[in-house]
């Protein structure tokens, strides 16, 4: 953590990983300033409490093995279901006919998310078919799958839910959105038409999806995370890298927005998003999508030690965080080869 050394009425001087420094102090840094860290920072035994998990965590664990968790949306739920399922806890979302649990890490927008609870809490279903499976073949609107989803929402304890997308595919006629861009043989250009979210209609469906579970679950934890992995394609003329950076970002405002300064102590994000963005130097294999194995373990661990009531400790955490940034670094050195490949798996999304 960095410490306040010396201030005068032009710089304030501090202390950051044993190295003094100095910032400008014209103007009023308030009582709570955070640094971003250098080097250094990121291998003091604080590292990760000060700069990444300050703020935004649970003052305690939360989940037992016996805790139901529900966890949908983009790739993250679907690797901390994974996770959790290893760990023996109780993930209602592992298996199942439910669409959250066969196709849950296609659901990456906050329309299709909006759609799952509605549809099961409120018996509302889309006027189009909207949704389709991996397969590209329209799943309807199946009454015993709505019955197996709301018996989930009804369970659920936790509610872990990963953005990915804010580029859509909607019904024009209808406005209604896709879970993914309209399978081939059921595009019609004259009614399915591509658009971006907007940052008041994101924050919009995060405050219902809120509303729903608080109605229904009043006492849930819900916790909200980004996708760190970036859009396969962008269906707008312009650079993906651009196109996606604008994605995420809107997003991620979204969720700040939204949480904001803990109205809800139940409320929460995880930062998924950020560790792997902002933690290590090279955290995506050669097509710079997905993410080295490492770095997703390491992600997983964190969620572990802030959430799940397993006894990893501090120490724990840091030595895996340590573990981590030596084979960054290897990747770094020798190349994306020198460390153990991940099985990404399937993305069933064309951008993700």
């Amino acid at each position: 953590m960095a410490k306040i050394l010396e201030v005068n009425e032009k710089n304030v001087w501090f202390e950051q990983a044993g190295h003094r420094e100095k910032a400008n102090y014209s103007f009023w840094r308030g009582e709570q300033a955070s640094f971003y860290p250098n080097d250094d920072s990121l291998i003091e035994q604080s590292a990760i409490a000060d700069h990444i998990a300050k703020g935004v965590m649970p003052q305690a664990p939360i989940i037992g093995p016996d805790t139901a968790v529900v966890a949908f949306g983009s790739c993250f739920a679907s690797h901390i279901r994974t996770y959790l399922s290893d760990l023996n806890f109780n993930v209602l979302t592992r298996s199942g006919r439910a669409y959250i649990s066969k196709f849950g890490d296609g659901m990456v927008n906050t329309f299709a998310i909006r759609q799952q609870f509605e549809w099961a809490w409120l018996g509302r279903e889309p006027k189009v078919a909207l949704w389709h499976g991996a397969d590209k073949t329209a799943l309807g609107y199946d009454e015993d799958v709505r019955r197996r989803t709301l018996k989930m929402f009804n369970a659920a304890e936790i509610f872990i839910i990963t953005l990915g997308l804010s580029e859509l595919w909607y019904d024009e006629p209808t406005g209604e959105v896709f879970w993914r861009a309209p399978p081939l043989q059921y595009f019609d250009p004259e009614r399915h038409k591509f658009r971006m979210a907007t940052h008041a209609e994101t924050v919009e469906n995060l405050k219902q999806i809120h509303a729903m579970i608080r109605a229904h679950r009043p006492a849930a934890t819900i916790v909200f995370t980004v996708s760190p992995i970036p859009l396969t394609a962008t269906f707008r003329p312009m650079s993906c890298i651009v196109a996606d950076s604008a994605s995420k970002a809107l997003l991620r405002a979204a969720v700040n927005e939204f949480i904001g300064a803990g109205w809800d102590p139940n409320l929460f994000y995880f930062p998924s998003y950020e560790v792997v963005t902002r933690i290590f130097q090279r955290p995506y294999m050669e097509e710079r999508r997905h993410v080295h194995k490492h770095v997703l373990e390491f992600n997983m661990q964190l969620f572990e030690r802030y959430y799940c009531k397993t006894g990893m400790t501090d120490a724990d955490l840091l030595a895996k965080f340590n573990a981590a940034r030596e084979l960054d670094q290897k990747v770094v050195d020798e190349g994306h080869w020198a460390v153990p490949r991940m099985n990404v798996g399937h993305h069933p999304s064309p951008v993700s």
